[in-house]
């Protein structure tokens, strides 16, 4: 929040959006503006981690966007997974502990433990923003 507030340039992005943007601009022969242009933020939060499994070619894309900010930027990854399932999550164990050994080398890890707050919502009775068939 402070880094928010403090009007530190930010990138907010789902993990499964910036695996796609990596992807079209790897294939256009553009990964690298791409990197770039990431670049230009001081914080990068990649949210949703895990959410889908990645392929080898989206676990080498990751790598090297966690690379080419590594030890120059800030970088912020949500995950409901714990790290020992990140080598499923990756698809390589190998390049599992590639990406993690550079995201963990600099960080603080938050584990936010208890019920999820979109269940508590609906246990709560609260409905939700669509209709359900």
């Amino acid at each position: 929040m402070r880094a928010l507030q403090s009007d530190l340039s930010t990138y907010y992005i789902s993990a499964v959006k910036l695996v796609q943007s990596l992807r079209k601009e790897y294939l256009r022969d553009r990964l690298n503006v791409l990197l770039r242009s990431y670049s230009r933020y001081a914080l990068k939060i990649v949210d949703e981690i895990g959410y889908l499994p990645l392929n080898r070619e989206e676990s080498n894309l990751l790598f090297q966007l966690v690379s080419h900010r590594y030890e120059k930027s800030s970088t912020i990854f949500t995950s409901n997974k714990s790290f020992s399932e990140w080598g499923e999550v990756i698809g390589d164990q190998v390049m599992a502990s590639a990406i993690l050994d550079r995201i963990l080398h600099h960080c603080t890890v938050l584990n936010i433990k208890g019920e999820s707050y979109r269940l508590k919502d609906r246990r709560k009775g609260n409905s939700p923003p669509y209709k359900e068939k």
